[in-house]
């Protein structure tokens, strides 16, 4: 087996198709469009070939702010699938890539910030936007090539409340001046900044975070407005300065996955089209207060108002993507919510002295 490197059209073809033959609806591919633009800022796109035959895929790419942020230099790799057996070949592959490096680290898409990951348990459960699905192989063959896990973590189901289930003193919206912010579309150019700010500081003190710039931000929101409901993109003020937040955004995993991650323009008249058929289900992608403002409760305020937009908007369930469980908190809303467990989430380094 050997991995060579994505060189014109044909290649890229093969990478993107590869995941059509290797899963099955459950997995959500990540859209063309994003993985073309990866490409051109220079990420490397590798195919990993038994003969003629692509058995695998994987992509190489470094980050400066994330070696700052654990204090290593590392080889990062994402988009990172194989056929049953693969896996040795691929990982001798990437290990090869990373010389000088003090180790391995992945999947990753290209942040633990933005996507990646491997789940290691609830493979009978889909997978969905923003969050992984593989086969059960995966962690197996992590685990015996040597891997540690690293950031373990779950993605979690919970049912929207017929009721409210947080508690908040409406005394103290006036008393403490708070005031909820709701998204709006054709505001969202100015929304986002503010949004910027709160999650920059509110994950500042997490492993695997690192700052998210204007420019990332406006790559990963890109299109946001075309999906956003609006009752689902709160932020909270008090006396005028943000301190907390909330974006969901309504699932359209199954549509992604149905159309494998080909969002030209076609498709996205016909999700355009379809998008009132998109809100059985919602995604909560992010969520934060400013360290500040933790312990105070207005989580709950905002989740309070978050539950009311999900069953005024029809909503029947909400995913989250992955929990650390370093962060009983959160985890604790989605118990109180009635919400279980989905996958167990995890990411991998590997070493190299």
């Amino acid at each position: 087996m050997r991995l060579t490197p994505v060189e014109g059209r044909a290649d890229l073809r093969a990478f993107l198709r590869f995941t059509d033959e290797l899963y099955d609806a459950r997995f959500v591919p990540p859209l063309h469009a994003t993985i073309r633009a990866w490409q051109r800022q220079g990420v490397r796109l590798c195919l990993l070939r038994d003969g003629d035959r692509v058995v695998g895929r994987t992509t190489l790419h470094t980050s400066d702010a994330f070696d700052t942020k654990l204090g290593r230099r590392l080889q990062l790799f994402g988009l990172t699938e194989f056929a049953e057996g693969a896996g040795e070949a691929l990982f001798d592959a990437i290990c090869a890539e990373a010389a000088g490096k003090d180790a391995v680290f992945g999947p990753v898409s290209l942040l633990p910030n933005q996507a990646g990951g491997v789940i290691t348990s609830g493979f009978g459960e889909r997978g969905f936007i923003d969050s992984a699905w593989n086969h059960p192989y995966y962690p197996q063959e992590y685990d015996k090539y040597g891997f540690r896990r690293r950031f373990e973590s779950d993605t979690w189901i919970c049912p929207v409340p017929a009721e409210p289930v947080f508690r908040f003193d409406d005394a103290r919206i006036a008393a403490e001046d708070l005031e909820i912010h709701r998204g709006d579309k054709r505001r969202i150019g100015k929304q986002l900044p503010i949004l910027r700010e709160m999650l920059n500081a509110s994950f500042a003190g997490l492993g695997y975070y690192t700052e998210i710039s204007a420019e990332q931000l406006a790559q990963q929101t890109d299109g946001l407005a075309y999906l956003l409901d609006e009752d689902l993109l709160l932020y909270l003020t008090k006396a005028g300065r943000p301190i907390a937040f909330v974006l969901c955004l309504p699932d359209i995993s199954e549509f992604v996955a149905k159309i494998r991650g080909n969002l030209h323009v076609g498709n996205q008249l016909r999700l355009l089209a379809s998008r009132s058929r998109h809100r059985r289900e919602a995604v909560l992608i992010i969520k934060g207060t400013i360290p500040a403002e933790q312990g105070k409760g207005y989580m709950n305020l905002l989740s309070r108002e978050l539950h009311e937009g999900l069953r005024k908007g029809g909503y029947q369930a909400l995913r989250s993507t992955y929990v650390e469980h370093t962060n009983p908190g959160s985890a604790a809303q989605y118990r109180t919510m009635g919400g279980r467990a989905l996958h167990g989430y995890t990411f991998y380094e590997k070493d190299l002295a």
